[in-house]
């Protein structure tokens, strides 16, 4: 589920995304013996419906063996974006476009340890990125215990619609080690650390901030001018996660990730969840979870005057806000037995509603005369739901 879950959320906003993501990348937990990815085929069909933004579009995923030491697998999906966002009809109009992703990648098992390369290419009409993936895990004791670091380089292209001469680059860097431990017969864990260091250009060149503005004639009493962020970013993560599995084959999960960046965000992010088979053939799982950050320290709704200090920001993504989040999903497995060349299917529907509340980011499609810093504060529900079918062969 892990990477269809991206899938959703990767184009909503690129600030969006690296929200959403993290709620996710965290939320699963595996341990297994060193194996190779089993051969199979993933179709998905995703929507997000939140905030005035439209994202949906298709996605495949194939893996093969080769040989009996390696898998490799292609991933190809769109996303299809139609966004009228606050942000967007309150300093440009709505737009749509379509971002394409195409992923290949290389699992080699050599006695206990597997190595794995990937390589993605997004391409989106303003700003295409290119990263490049390797990691290596050894299981030990047993196989009771995994340890697996991993790092990762992206490369993007950062342009502007509406100037063609603007381009600007953008590198990231991302550091992982990551435990996976067997603690009882029932009792799994898993814990992260990640390091994310970023620079270039690491703001949006569409997006402005607002100051107060005291000529007479200007009626709003505010006035806009571009962002500015500063050119480095060194964030980090760490995470732990429990899964205890029950008597009668159900199982609880949960975790834990804080977050802390050197722009002065930090946050947490806490889940639980339960997962209960039925009937043999089916899944049910529910899981709740919350996010709270801190806001920048460049961050403000609403600056005392023009160039007020050397980095400005208004990113709603950037300021105090919290977020919860309810997940139902349902499973079914079918062609336990074989059917034809297919060993096994299973078709698998998910839905998340999402509540988002700012703390310091206020309305301005409701300001009236007088009222400047002092519209109701923004928020806002999405609708997020995926529907895939997974074929073993």
């Amino acid at each position: 589920m892990q990477g269809w879950y991206q899938v959703v959320v990767v184009a909503v906003t690129r600030t969006h995304s690296a929200l959403l993501t993290a709620f996710v990348c965290f939320f699963m937990l595996q341990v297994d013996a060193a194996v190779l990815p089993e051969e199979r085929a993933d179709i998905l069909y995703h929507g997000y419906d939140g905030g005035g933004v439209e994202v949906s579009g298709p996605s495949v995923l194939v893996r093969k063996s080769v040989g009996s030491s390696a898998s490799a697998y292609y991933n190809y999906y769109v996303d299809n974006v139609s966004s009228a966002s606050i942000d967007v009809v309150t300093q440009a109009s709505s737009y749509e476009e379509e971002r394409t992703e195409n992923s290949v990648g290389l699992d080699y098992l050599h006695d206990k340890s597997t190595l794995s390369l990937g390589y993605t290419s997004s391409r989106e009409s303003d700003y295409d990125a290119d990263t490049l993936s390797f990691s290596i895990s050894q299981d030990m004791f047993g196989d009771l215990t995994t340890v697996s670091l991993g790092f990762s380089m992206g490369n993007n292209l950062v342009r502007n619609n509406s100037a063609s001469d603007f381009e600007e680059d953008a590198t990231s860097r991302s550091y992982r080690v990551s435990l996976s431990q067997i603690l009882t017969k029932n009792l799994l864990m898993g814990a992260t650390y990640e390091a994310i260091a970023d620079e270039g250009y690491l703001n949006n060149p569409y997006r402005s901030v607002r100051y107060v503005d005291s000529d007479p004639s200007n009626t709003d009493g505010f006035a806009y001018q571009p962002e500015i962020y500063p050119a480095t970013r060194t964030s980090n993560a760490a995470a732990l996660r429990l899964r205890y599995y029950l008597p009668y084959r159900a199982s609880l999960y949960g975790g834990y990730r804080y977050f802390k960046d050197s722009w002065g965000i930090g946050a947490n992010t806490f889940d639980v969840g339960y997962a209960q088979p039925f009937a043999n053939d089916w899944m049910f799982d529910i899981n709740w979870r919350t996010y709270s950050q801190n806001k920048a320290d460049f961050y403000s709704d609403l600056f005392p005057h023009y160039n007020a200090q050397n980095f400005l920001a208004r990113d709603k993504e950037l300021s105090t806000f919290d977020s919860k989040q309810l997940e139902l999903g349902i499973s079914y497995e079918f062609a336990r037995n074989g059917w034809g060349f297919i060993d096994k299917g299973s078709l698998n529907f998910y839905y998340n509603r999402m509540f988002f509340d700012y703390k310091d980011f206020h309305d301005v499609t409701k300001s009236t005369p007088g009222t400047v810093g002092q519209e109701p504060l923004y928020s806002f529900d999405a609708d997020v739901y995926r529907l895939f079918l997974s074929l073993w062969y």
